[in-house]
C-alpha cells in the first residue's frame, strides 16, 4: 500500500488529476508505505513552470532532519527512484517539491524488481527526453537504536529532582560478584503502540546497569502495521522477550499472558508508552537486598509529556490503606512476588481502566503491612498524553474501581457501598451500621467563660448534629461569667446527657481532657475546642465511621477558618523540627498532591481541636501528659504515642467544621507563656525526636520548612520505608 499526504498548503487542483499548487511556508508531500511493500518507490515530479529544486528527506530512524535531506538537482521534470527495501519499520519519506511557490504534477508508484524499474525508466524517457532520473542509494529500513533516554528539559524543579536522585542512585554499590539469577520480570501489555514509544521503552530497559532482569512485551492482538513490523524486527537486546499470537481480549488478558512466561521471582507492570528511569531497577534491587522480608514495593513517579519533558513529580506517602481506599496512589512502579500473583489468579477481566487497582486490593489481603515498602525514588516515568484507557473512558474506569473496592477492600467486610469523594472520580467507602444503636460518644469540651462561643457550639451539637448517641462534658477551669454559668444550667435542665464541672485552675488542656475522660460514660471520646462551629449534620457520624477501618485509634476532622480557608488537613511531624499543619490557608476546595485532601488518609497526628479517640486507644495509651504538654503539642504527643503503639490515625475531609482558632485563649506573648511554650517545644524534640522524624504521611522529597511544602533536591538517597517501623 502506497499513499501520498499533502502537508502545509499544498492544494490539489480540482480540475486536473495529480496537479498541485505549492505555496505558503514549507509545503511538502509525505509519502507513506507499508512495512511489507514493493521494493522501489518511483516518484515522478514535474513543474508547470520553470525549473524546480526538490529535496527528499530520508528518515534514518530519528524523524526528518535537515542533515538527512538529499537535494536531487534542478530541472523541470524528475524521476526519483528510491530503494526502500521489501520490508522495514521505517515507512515514510518526505518530498519538498520546490523552494518557491509553483504548480507541480506528482505521481508515485511502487515496483517490485530492478528489471521492472529499468523498463519503467525507458518508457518514461520516451515520453519526456528532458526527464532527470535520480537514483537514491538504498534507504535505512529499520529504526536505529536511540541515544540514552534523558530528560529533554533541565531547568525545572522536577528535572533537577530527577537528576539529583539518579546521581545518588548511580553510587549504590550492589553485590555483583557472581552472576545474579533472574529476579525481575517487567511485563508490558502492548496494543498498537507507537514505534517511537516502544524504542524508548526498550532503550530505557537496556540502560539499566543491573543484571538478572527481563522485559516481556505481551501483544494484545495489535493490527497496526508499524507495531507489527517492529515486533518482526525487534531490537537484539539482552533480556527482551516478545509474546505474540494473543487475540485482542483486553489488557488484563495480555498482562496475564506476559506473566505466564515470566521467570523472575518478582514481577513489575509497566505501560507500553512509559519509561523506566535511569538507575530505577538498581534502586529496586538494592531495596530487595536490604529487605528480604518484603512482599511488595512501589516507587515514586516522574510525570513527563510525550517529548519526555518533565511536568512534575508524584511523591508518595508510605503504604496507607486508608488513602488507597480513596485513590490508587500506588500505581507505578508496583513490584509483586510472582508466586503470590499466581496464587490470587493474576489480573481479572471486567475491571478495565482499574485492573491494576483491583489487583492491588486483592494482593494486599492477608499480607503483613510491615512487608509493604515504599521506595522514595522516581523509578517510573509516566507519559501523560491523555490517550490511556482510564483517561478516555473515565466513567467506566471509576465504576470498575468502586466495584473492586466493594468486593475486595482488604480486611473490611462491612463495606456497604462506595460513593464519590470530594473529587467525583475518587472514592468514599461507606460501612454498614452493624452496631445498633451506634456507640456512645463522650464529647469533652475544655472551657472558661466564652458565652458566645459555647452558645454556638452547644446549639450545633444538640440541634445540628444527626448523631444522637452522645453526651457532652464541659471541663471548666474557673468561669465567673454569669451568662456562661446560666448557659450551663439551661442545658442541664434541657438535656440529661449534658454535664459540666467548674474548678478554678490554671489552663492545662491535657489536664482538662484527663478530667473529662474520668467523668465519661461513652465508648469513645471526642475532644472538641469551644471555638468550633458545626456546619454539617453528618460530621460526628463520619468520625465514628472511620473507626471501622482496621486498627484506627484516632480520627481528625477537616477544619476551616471562618473565611473558608484550610486550618487543619492533618499535622506533619517534623515540620520546622517540631510538627505543623500542612496546606494551611489553602482554599477549602484545595486537593493537594494526588487530590489526597479530597479523600480519607492516614496521618501521624491530627489536631486536638476536633479529635475522636477510640476507647481501646484511650485505655492503652493512657493519660494525656499534663506535665510536659500543658498547652502546646499535647495532641501531637498523644498521637505520636498512639502511632508508636501501632494505632492508625485518620484524617477525613467528610467531617468539616469551622474553627475560630484560639479566640478564647489568652495571649501567648507574656514572658511566662513564652517560656512555657519553649519548654514544651523542647519536650517534643526530646521525647519524640521530631527534628529528625521522617513522617510516613509525607515524602522525603518535600521540604519541612513550610506548611505548603516544596519539592527539594535530595542530598542523600532515602531508604525504603513503611508506615509502622
Amino acid at each position: 500500500m502506497l499513499s501520498v499526504v499533502a502537508q502545509n498548503e499544498l492544494v490539489a487542483d480540482p480540475l486536473e488529476r495529480d496537479v498541485w499548487l505549492a505555496e505558503g511556508d514549507d509545503p511538502y508531500f509525505s509519502i507513506r508505505f507499508a512495512p511489507f511493500r514493493r521494493r522501489y518507490v518511483i516518484i515522478k515530479l514535474s513543474s508547470r513552470g520553470g525549473a524546480i529544486q526538490p529535496k527528499v528527506y530520508i528518515n534514518t530512524g530519528r524523524g526528518y532532519r535537515e542533515q538527512d535531506a538529499v537535494s536531487v538537482g534542478s530541472a523541470g521534470s524528475f524521476l526519483i527512484v528510491v530503494d526502500v527495501g521489501s520490508f522495514g519499520t521505517i515507512c515514510s519519506l518526505r518530498l519538498d517539491p520546490a523552494s518557491e511557490p509553483c504548480q507541480v504534477t506528482l505521481r508515485v508508484e511502487g515496483l517490485r524488481s530492478a528489471d521492472r524499474v529499468e523498463e519503467y525508466i525507458s518508457e518514461q524517457k520516451l515520453e519526456d527526453e528532458s526527464l532527470l532520473v535520480v537514483r537514491l542509494p538504498p534507504l535505512p529500513r529499520f529504526w536505529k537504536k536511540l541515544p540514552a533516554i534523558r530528560l529533554r528539559r533541565r531547568n525545572t524543579i522536577a528535572a533537577r529532582y530527577m537528576e539529583a536522585a539518579s546521581a545518588l542512585a548511580e553510587k549504590l554499590v550492589l553485590d555483583e560478584s557472581s552472576p545474579r539469577a533472574l529476579w525481575l520480570s517487567i511485563v508490558v501489555p502492548v496494543y498498537n503502540a507507537e514505534v517511537r514509544h516502544l524504542n524508548e521503552l526498550v532503550e530505557s530497559f537496556n540502560q539499566q546497569n543491573v543484571s538478572g532482569i527481563e522485559l516481556i512485551l505481551s501483544d494484545d492482538g495489535s493490527n497496526r502495521a508499524e507495531t507489527l513490523a517492529w515486533f518482526a524486527s525487534a531490537p537484539n537486546v539482552s533480556g527482551l522477550v516478545v509474546v505474540l499470537g494473543n487475540p485482542n481480549r483486553g489488557i488484563a488478558s495480555a498482562t496475564n499472558s506476559g506473566i505466564g512466561v515470566a521467570r523472575g521471582e518478582w514481577v513489575a507492570l509497566l505501560d507500553h508508552d512509559d519509561i523506566i528511569a535511569p538507575n530505577g531497577l538498581r534502586v529496586l534491587r538494592d531495596a530487595l537486598d536490604s529487605h528480604p522480608e518484603a512482599n511488595f514495593l512501589y516507587t515514586d513517579e516522574l510525570i513527563v509529556n510525550d517529548a519526555l519533558e518533565p511536568m512534575g513529580v508524584m511523591l508518595k506517602p508510605a503504604f496507607d490503606p486508608i488513602l488507597l481506599s480513596g485513590v490508587n496512589y500506588i500505581n507505578h512502579f508496583s513490584v509483586y512476588r510472582r508466586k503470590r500473583l499466581n496464587e490470587i489468579g493474576l489480573l481479572r477481566s471486567g475491571f478495565e481502566g482499574s485492573q491494576d487497582y483491583d489487583l492491588l486490593l486483592r494482593y494486599f489481603r492477608g499480607i503483613e503491612e510491615t512487608t509493604i515498602f515504599h521506595i522514595p525514588y522516581p523509578a517510573y516515568w509516566w507519559r501523560r498524553t491523555g490517550a490511556t484507557y482510564s483517561r478516555k473512558f473515565l466513567d467506566g474506569a471509576t465504576a470498575n474501581a468502586r466495584l473492586a473496592l466493594q468486593e475486595v477492600l482488604p480486611g473490611l467486610e462491612r463495606v456497604s457501598k462506595v460513593e464519590p469523594a470530594l473529587t467525583e472520580t475518587l472514592h468514599r467507602v461507606r460501612f454498614s451500621a452493624e452496631d445498633s444503636p451506634r456507640p456512645r460518644v463522650s464529647i469533652i469540651i475544655p472551657n472558661k467563660d466564652s458565652h458566645a462561643l459555647m452558645s454556638v457550639l452547644l446549639r450545633g451539637i444538640y440541634e445540628q448534629t444527626a448523631y444522637s448517641n452522645l453526651e457532652v462534658i464541659v471541663i471548666d477551669n474557673g468561669t465567673t461569667d454569669p451568662a456562661t454559668l446560666a448557659l450551663y444550667q439551661e442545658y442541664t435542665r434541657r438535656f440529661s446527657n449534658f454535664s459540666f464541672y467548674v474548678e478554678e485552675a490554671q489552663f492545662n488542656f491535657s489536664q482538662a481532657i484527663n478530667k473529662g475522660v474520668a467523668h465519661a460514660s461513652g465508648e469513645h471520646f471526642l475532644l472538641l475546642n469551644n471555638d468550633i462551629e458545626i456546619v454539617h449534620r453528618e460530621w460526628l457520624g463520619e468520625l465514628v465511621e472511620c473507626l471501622s477501618y482496621e486498627g484506627v485509634g484516632v480520627v481528625g476532622a477537616k477544619l476551616l477558618y471562618p473565611n473558608q480557608r484550610i486550618q487543619h488537613a492533618g499535622v506533619i511531624t517534623g515540620f520546622g523540627g517540631l510538627a505543623g499543619h500542612w496546606y494551611l490557608n489553602k482554599p477549602a476546595s484545595f486537593g493537594g498532591p494526588m487530590n489526597r485532601l479530597h479523600v480519607r488518609s492516614s496521618m501521624t497526628c491530627v489536631t486536638g481541636a476536633a479529635m475522636l479517640i477510640s476507647g481501646r486507644c484511650a485505655r492503652q495509651i493512657g493519660h494525656w501528659d499534663e506535665e510536659n504538654f500543658a498547652v502546646a503539642y499535647n495532641d501531637v504527643d498523644f498521637c505520636l504515642r498512639a502511632y508508636k503503639a501501632g494505632f492508625r490515625i485518620v484524617w477525613t475531609p467528610f467531617a468539616c467544621l469551622i474553627h475560630h482558632e484560639s479566640v478564647s485563649r489568652g495571649s501567648d506573648r507574656s514572658v511566662e507563656n513564652r517560656k512555657r511554650f519553649a519548654r514544651e517545644k523542647e519536650n517534643l524534640r526530646r521525647i519524640h525526636g521530631t527534628d529528625l522524624f521522617e513522617d510516613p504521611a509525607s515524602n522525603p522529597g518535600f521540604s519541612k520548612d513550610r506548611s505548603d511544602p516544596r519539592i527539594t533536591t535530595l542530598s542523600a538517597l532515602p531508604p525504603p520505608r513503611r508506615w509502622f517501623i
